[in-house]
């Protein structure tokens, strides 16, 4: 026999011990539910307890692993926020000054309400249709389970997901990525949505589930929630829903977009009445209401009003909200948005717009393409609108808030915003400016200008330029304010001339030009572009007393809970001298009564009023820009690509007609066209024409003094007398009595006083004692 070491022995001997107890341990770890069954089950005697045990070992098993995959899917379902139930992205509702809906953006197509405000139709069709066993069960229902696993044996398809399953799915895309017959991914997904059912049940009630089930249910055409749903295919609050109209919402759930009655009406009508017969099988109706409600003829939505609708106003306001808003707010939506605009004038300008460049269209000889050639070319070879355009921008004088804006005939063709965007050349509308300047430096409205040609190096940096006038005309001397009533290029010219191009640029941009007015004399003739966005908020300077206010669109911001994020007051400041911006207002109104604007009132419009139009060369750009007491209104007619229009295509033939019919709306609403001047303060002046100075004994003996009203913050200083007509003019007597008048030696005209009866005569350009400015050709007014 061999010798064998006694450590060898030892370690033999201890070896089987040790190995019983490490699998023992590892079973009393990973089995104990067994061991533990078995430690009750012990005092059970003989072959019965091999029974029993062979009965309870699969409950057992069955139990331990719910156990264990509760473990594991409640671990997991921990990880996601149960608030997002409660923030859902909806639609930011944009609402007129009125409160006037006018449009939905950002977030997603939803609107929540709560579930007090939807029907009890729809509450007891969509609970019958989709979960009927809903306030009895939990997290999951086992009978519907076992139902459905029945259904599906007998070859019909059906679901077993609670209420609150298909919402943990919608809420957390839990179905996403998933293919069909994916059987372990769908097993997954199923028990995870459980897992956070669970945690649903645990932290809300019924009614709060049900609230958001159904403010988040997908009805096709990316339409989210009960609220949005109804209000797109029936055009009514979810409060107001029929039974039949609750029935067929409930009932296209389950294909939204196959069943819905945009798509197919046909299938629309067979699920509503399935979900009418399930509502009668769980007994939340009767079966004659059922078949009344089968009866009901269904009205959706009509087809043409289907389609969104671009709005050049709304876009403008998505546009301002990115600035505003955070980007989590944009997103989240479920804002209210209060605008300043008016939607019945916002409503009133579009219409008139379209309809006057239509009436243009249909004009024997218009040789341009016109929209509806444009509508009837195929959709693949029509590119950007070629047709003629145009813009409308409405503003209250005293806030700055914009009523209207109106881009173009049509945003769904055509998105580029002419209000704000398009920069077209100014033309006439710029004079006022041009004048204002001039009357800051001491130009007053009755101060002679000469209307006679330019000449060469009369005017400061204008070279060899001789403009002339749209009527190819020339004439006298005539009063400054003429020259703005009747729009003479001469003599707009030439006052631009006296007030210089600095000062000129400066009143533009003051007023609100945002792109500096080029420094050539061309500019005083609005050779130079702008938007209609600009001159309308730069008109309202002249109503204004010189004051402008910002313009804005968005009055309000409040999320839903009715915080407010976002408040704007008006905001203004001083652009021009009040006296000066009175005076040119004075003349202004002057254009409206027999100035280049006078058919205003056979238009229609015999409120007090004032405004200039524009009509750029070759007729290419056709402007009104005018105002009452509390409005300012601007339009433009042309062509994006700037070409003529047609001959004779006057700003007062195409723009004023539609600025008189959106101002016959406003005042008609609300916006009253009282008093257009405010009361200044005036002072009375003798002045002499020619210089516009106070007047001297030599303007007296010329002849070219008169007394004024004027006000009294541009009034001519106590020492800033005539220096056309000094006093060396006057013979002085040596016994001390009164200076007499003698005849100055220079051969200046005499210029006749206002009213006598003697006509004016056309003065020789070598007598006018004023130097000509070099006019631009670019306007025809």
């Amino acid at each position: 026999m061999p010798n064998r070491n006694p450590s060898d022995i030892k370690r033999r001997q201890k070896s089987p011990a040790s190995s019983r107890r490490g699998p023992g341990a590892l079973s009393l770890l990973f089995f104990w539910p067994f061991h533990l069954f078995n430690f009750f089950t012990r005092v059970v005697r003989g072959s019965l307890r091999w029974l029993v045990r062979a009965a309870g070992y699969p409950v057992v098993a069955g139990v331990y692993g719910v156990l264990f995959l509760a473990v594991i899917y409640g671990y997991r379902a921990r990880s996601y926020d149960l608030t997002k139930i409660h923030s859902m992205p909806e639609r930011s509702i944009i609402l007129d000054r009125l409160g006037e809906e006018i449009g939905r953006i950002h977030g997603e197509k939803r609107s929540i309400i709560p579930l007090h405000q939807v029907s009890e139709n729809f509450r007891k069709a969509i609970i019958a249709r989709e979960d009927s066993r809903f306030y009895a069960h939990g997290a999951f229902d086992p009978v519907g389970i076992i139902r459905a696993v029945i259904k599906n044996l007998e070859g019909k398809h059906e679901g077993a997901s609670t209420i609150t399953q298909q919402l943990a799915s919608d809420i957390f895309q839990l179905k996403l990525g998933e293919r069909r017959g994916d059987w372990l991914r769908q097993i997954d997904r199923k028990m995870l949505e459980i897992a956070i059912a669970y945690r649903l049940e645990s932290t809300l009630e019924k009614d709060e589930i049900l609230e958001a089930y159904i403010n988040q249910i997908n009805w096709g055409r990316q339409i989210k929630g009960v609220g949005e749903a109804s209000r797109i295919y029936f055009e009514k609050h979810a409060s107001e829903l029929s039974l039949s109209e609750s029935a067929m919402l409930a009932g296209i759930v389950r294909g939204p977009d196959s069943f819905n009655p945009f798509s197919s009406m046909r299938a629309a009508t067979h699920e509503r009445d399935t979900t009418l017969e399930r509502m009668v099988a769980t007994e939340v109706i009767t079966r004659a209401e059922a078949d009344a409600a089968k009866k009901e003829k269904i009205e959706v939505r009509p087809k043409w009003r289907r389609e969104a609708h671009e709005s050049y106003a709304m876009d403008a306001i998505r546009n301002d909200l990115e600035i505003i808003l955070e980007k989590q707010n944009i997103e989240l939506g479920g804002l209210k948005i209060i605008t300043t605009i008016d939607r019945h004038v916002q409503q009133k300008a579009e219409e008139s717009l379209v309809k006057k460049i239509q009436e243009v269209e249909h004009l024997s000889g218009y040789a341009h393409p016109t929209r509806a050639a444009w509508e009837k070319l195929p959709e693949e070879s029509r590119g950007e609108p070629a047709y003629l355009q145009g813009s409308v921008v409405v503003v209250e004088n005293r806030t700055g808030a914009v009523l209207a804006l109106v881009g173009g005939r049509d945003a769904n063709e055509s998105r580029f915003n002419r209000a704000k965007e398009g920069n077209r050349q100014l033309g006439s509308i710029f004079k006022p400016f041009v004048y204002l300047a001039a009357f800051d430096k001491g130009l007053r409205p009755d101060t002679l200008v000469s209307d006679g040609p330019i000449e060469p190096g009369e005017i400061k940096g204008g070279g060899t330029w001789r403009p002339h006038n749209s009527d190819g005309n020339f004439g006298g001397m005539e009063p400054a304010s003429y020259g703005l009533v009747k729009s003479r290029n001469t003599m707009s010219v030439r006052v631009g001339n006296m007030a210089g191009i600095p000062k000129v640029g400066d009143v533009a941009h003051k007023a609100g030009f945002s792109t500096p007015m080029p420094p050539n004399p061309a500019s005083f003739l609005g050779s130079w572009e702008a938007t209609p966005w600009e001159v309308a908020t730069a008109y309202t300077i002249f109503p204004n007393e010189g004051a402008r206010y910002r313009p804005y669109l968005i009055s309000q911001i409040k999320d839903r809970s009715g915080n407010i994020l976002y408040s704007t007051l008006p905001l203004s400041y001083q652009a021009a001298s009040a006296g000066s911006a009175w005076s040119i207002s004075q003349i202004l109104a002057e254009v409206t009564s027999s100035g280049t604007a006078a058919s205003v009132k056979r238009l229609g419009f015999e409120k007090p009023c004032a405004g200039k139009t524009g009509t750029t060369n070759d007729f290419k750009d056709a402007w009104f820009a005018g105002y009452t007491s509390t409005l300012t209104c601007t339009v433009w007619v042309g062509f994006d690509t700037p070409k003529k229009i047609f001959q004779g295509a006057y700003g007062a033939v195409l723009a004023l007609p539609v600025w008189v019919d959106v101002m016959k709306t406003a005042d008609r609403l609300g916006y009253k066209a009282g008093q257009l001047h405010s009361k200044v303060n005036l002072v009375s002046l003798e002045l002499c024409r020619l210089s516009g100075k106070r007047a001297t004994d030599g303007c007296r003996a010329a002849g070219t003094n008169y007394t004024a009203q004027m006000p009294a913050d541009i009034a001519a200083p106590e020492n800033d007398f005539c220096p056309l007509h000094p006093a060396r003019a006057l013979a002085v007597d040596e016994s001390g009595a009164r200076p007499k008048a003698v005849t100055l030696p220079d051969k200046r005209p005499r210029a006749l006083p206002v009213g006598e009866s003697e006509p004016r005569r056309a003065i020789p350009v070598e007598e006018q004692p004023l130097r000509a400015i070099p006019v631009d050709e670019s306007e025809p007014e």
